[in-house]
């Protein structure tokens, strides 16, 4: 989701690998899926392919998924688009204020979305707690988005509430609520718990939360998977932790595919699926065209980020604001205008080709 500087070498796995020990006690026995179920459950779905999800008209998770501001009609039209180019599969992040807002309301929200998403036969990834972007989160109006900034109204979950005395309770009760409500839901493919833990200069500081949402799932005990994508090799701890607690393997990568590669052939190691959550940006050389059909070839899952332009202003580069707010000759993310042209036609054509559409 941000910029990061991927260091993929042996020897971060050998780490990861001797930490096995350490972390896995951490889970109650024998609720970790083993290689042979994880295995086992991907087989019975056709290739993953898909996209990170918010409707267009959303700034962040709040205006997502905030009363005022549901949209279901744009949430339709859009995965509307999802169908049409044979994508099976959408990554959504929840947003713990939103519920707490308004618990029941909230679940409504997830039980409305989930029908729009099974009528296009799309299932769905949703995302509990995130350490990108902005730390303080106000519900209610949600700002405007700053002129040519990428995602500048995203938000971190918890962010700041972090320090708050008594948040893990709430936390937790969020967490167990809205997975309890649909842990027996086949619209929903997996449970990804934290996007990239440690983001925003926190590292080990995340440790914590990370571990406790983990316990959450597993008491919980859903049907669906539970994962949290690996995204930074120099976080040993938290990639040992993260690996060897999922009941299968997601990550993110934003590389060519030579480099990509070289991730999915250490991952492999763990002997589970895997599920690329994160990739492609045009201007670091991970690009549909390049990227996505390796992917199939070596049956990882393969979901980028972005979908529609629209507020979270994702055509624009982590790194790269343009203060005119005029649109870069170069998108950075998303496939789609909002009335559904393509940005680039070959590159739908490739994906509808490969999903066999």
């Amino acid at each position: 989701m941000k910029n990061i500087h991927y260091k993929i070498f042996a020897a971060a796995l050998v780490a990861v690998i001797i930490s096995t020990n350490v972390f896995a006690q951490k889970a109650p026995a024998g609720k970790i899926w083993s290689p042979a179920k994880a295995n086992a459950w991907y087989a019975q779905h056709k290739w993953i392919s898909g996209s990170d999800f918010i409707p267009s008209t959303a700034i962040n998770q709040l205006e997502m998924w905030q009363a005022a501001t549901f949209d279901a009609a744009t949430i339709d039209r859009e995965l509307g688009y999802a169908e049409s180019i044979g994508f099976n599969t959408m990554r959504v992040f929840l947003y713990s204020l939103a519920w707490k807002q308004d618990k029941a309301g909230f679940k409504q929200r997830v039980e409305r979305y989930l029908k729009i998403a099974d009528k296009h036969h799309i299932k769905t990834m949703f995302v509990f707690f995130d350490d990108c972007w902005n730390a303080d989160a106000k519900i209610g109006l949600q700002p405007i988005p700053k002129v040519g900034i990428h995602n500048s109204g995203w938000l971190q979950d918890p962010g700041n509430r972090i320090k708050d005395a008594g948040i893990y309770p709430e936390l937790e009760a969020y967490v167990k609520d809205v997975m309890s409500a649909f842990k027996h839901d086949k619209r929903i493919l997996l449970w990804d718990l934290f996007n990239e833990p440690g983001n925003s200069g926190k590292k080990e500081a995340s440790m914590g939360l990370l571990t406790k949402v983990f316990g959450w799932a597993r008491e919980v005990n859903p049907d669906q998977p539970v994962s949290v994508g690996l995204w930074d090799w120099s976080f040993e701890k938290l990639n040992a932790c993260q690996a060897l607690n999922s009941d299968v393997i997601t990550y993110h990568d934003y590389t060519d595919e030579n480099s990509h590669l070289k991730s999915i052939q250490l991952l492999k190691t763990h002997g589970k699926p895997l599920i690329c959550t994160e990739y492609m940006a045009r201007t670091r050389g991970s690009k549909f065209a390049n990227v996505m059909p390796m992917l199939k070839k070596e049956n990882v899952g393969a979901l980028n980020w972005g979908f529609v332009m629209g507020k979270t202003n994702t055509i624009y580069a982590w790194d790269n604001p343009m203060p005119d707010g005029s649109e870069p000759k170069e998108w950075f993310h998303d496939i789609f205008r909002k009335d559904g042209t393509p940005y680039r036609q070959e590159e739908v054509d490739l994906i509808k080709k490969l999903n066999g559409k």
